[in-house]
């Protein structure tokens, strides 16, 4: 029997939302220490009991344990990140930390990425103290730093330093997936992140002869490495259709009832609108260049040049990636990783998958989980370290007019606030089914 999520709980969420976004835990310009006080003292309030660990200085992480109902079941941690990316509060059209509400939707720096999901998480351990609903297993709740600048300080510091938190855990979830996609007016994917790209951050340098600016120079770091970069910035990488992938089109064309061709899925894919648009970025590689510099004088030819490329890998492929970076080099440059962070993916089965994808289809009955593989990175990068079969679900249905993805990093984010009630009501149902 299904304890339903109470009003009260959905009122919750969205006050917790909006003073989360209050808190400016801008990274790497601010920290989350007071946002984690403020989150420790939203569990203590309801009585559950939570560590809060700095890895550095206002660098802040709160881990919380529920117990369930059959302890001897593995673990599920449930993680969320509570800093966010820099705004321009000129380039917005609400102050980008107000919290606003406006036309049906709560705004502000975080409200997808991810204060959202935190707030989901904060509302649901407080509906289940309040009422005594009990998780079908114990859960572990990480509310965590730094995951924008790479998780050092969050997930990944906890992960090599304090594992004890972790004991137990067999499964996660986190940020990636579990939002709606609109495959029609009417019907909609839920794309349930079971696999990532592999980030290889790079640095290239290019190594020549400093001289006047005025000669002749063959052997310019400059002009090298521009032509690098042009290599690999205009270089297609080959698709390929990994699992997820696959799934997530073969659903989608039966959802528009049109045939999946494995063989030239991008025959599929010109048959699929929207769909074809959301799966581009997880078809191949990618290597964008995104930062230059060398050279101090206009009238110096420098010796030496560098820049950074954001290097982007699905899971089985990374070789093929560096073999093809390392092919358009020119000889005077070489690279180096700045950041390099594995690919990852599981299987789409078992009792946590049923359990996700049967509180989105009791939610929402016109919805269609689906795997899928998040082209970006999280912190289950660091968990997976441990062991932890990870996957990215929120429960989020979004209005099928809001492009959600450009959200992600931009200008005036903003939440549905049914979107975040809808979000406690399959959070609610999921942990007492998992």
């Amino acid at each position: 029997m299904i304890t339903p999520a109470s009003d009260e709980a959905q009122r919750d969420v969205v006050e917790l939302c909006a003073e989360l976004i209050r808190f400016d835990t801008s990274n790497p310009t601010s920290d989350e220490r007071a946002c984690a006080d403020r989150v420790v003292a939203w569990l203590a309030e309801v009585g559950i009991d939570s560590t809060l660990v700095e890895s550095a200085p206002g660098r802040a992480n709160v881990i919380a344990r529920i117990p369930g109902t059959d302890p001897a079941r593995g673990a599920l941690l449930v993680h969320g990140h509570l800093d966010v990316v820099p705004a321009d509060a000129s380039e917005w059209r609400v102050p980008p930390f107000s919290g606003e509400i406006r036309d049906g939707y709560l705004w502000g720096r975080g409200a997808i990425d991810m204060k959202d999901t935190v707030a989901v998480m904060l509302a649901t351990a407080r509906h289940f103290a309040r009422t005594g609903t009990r998780p079908a297993r114990d859960l572990v709740l990480a509310f965590l730093a730094d995951e924008e600048a790479g998780g050092t300080y969050g997930a990944h510091w906890l992960v090599e330093h304090r594992p004890e938190l972790f004991d137990g855990v067999t499964e996660a979830i986190g940020e990636g997936g579990g939002f709606s996609f609109a495959v029609d007016d009417t019907r909609r994917l839920y794309p349930i992140e079971n696999a990532q790209r592999g980030m290889a951050w790079l640095e290239l340098t290019a190594a020549g002869r400093a001289g006047h600016g005025s000669s002749p120079n063959d052997e310019n770091a400059v002009t090298d490495l521009a032509e690098t970069l042009t290599r690999i910035g205009r270089h297609s990488f080959p698709l390929r259709l990994i699992e997820p992938v696959r799934a997530l089109l073969a659903e989608a064309a039966r959802l528009r009832g049109v045939p999946f061709d494995e063989e030239d899925p991008e025959r599929t894919l010109a048959k699929l609108g929207p769909v074809a648009d959301f799966v581009q970025v997880i078809l191949r590689n990618s290597a964008n260049p995104t930062m230059l510099s060398g050279g101090y004088q206009t009238n110096v030819i420098p010796g030496r040049a560098t820049a950074r490329v954001d290097g982007r890998f699905l899971p089985g492929h990374e070789q093929e990636l560096l073999d093809t970076i390392d092919e358009l080099l020119l000889p005077s440059v070489t690279r180096a990783f700045v950041h390099h962070g594995p690919a990852l993916e599981t299987s789409f089965d078992g009792p946590l998958v049923e359990a996700m994808c049967e509180a989105v289809r009791a939610e929402d009955p016109d919805g269609h989980p689906v795997p899928y593989c998040n082209p970006g990175g999280t912190d289950a990068k660091a968990f997976t370290r441990l062991g932890i079969r990870c996957f990215g679900f929120k429960g989020l249905k979004l209005p099928h007019d809001l492009d959600y993805g450009r959200l992600f990093h931009g200008v005036d984010e903003r939440v549905p606030l049914e979107g975040l009630r809808f979000g406690v009501r399959v959070m609610n149902r999921l942990w007492q089914t998992c």
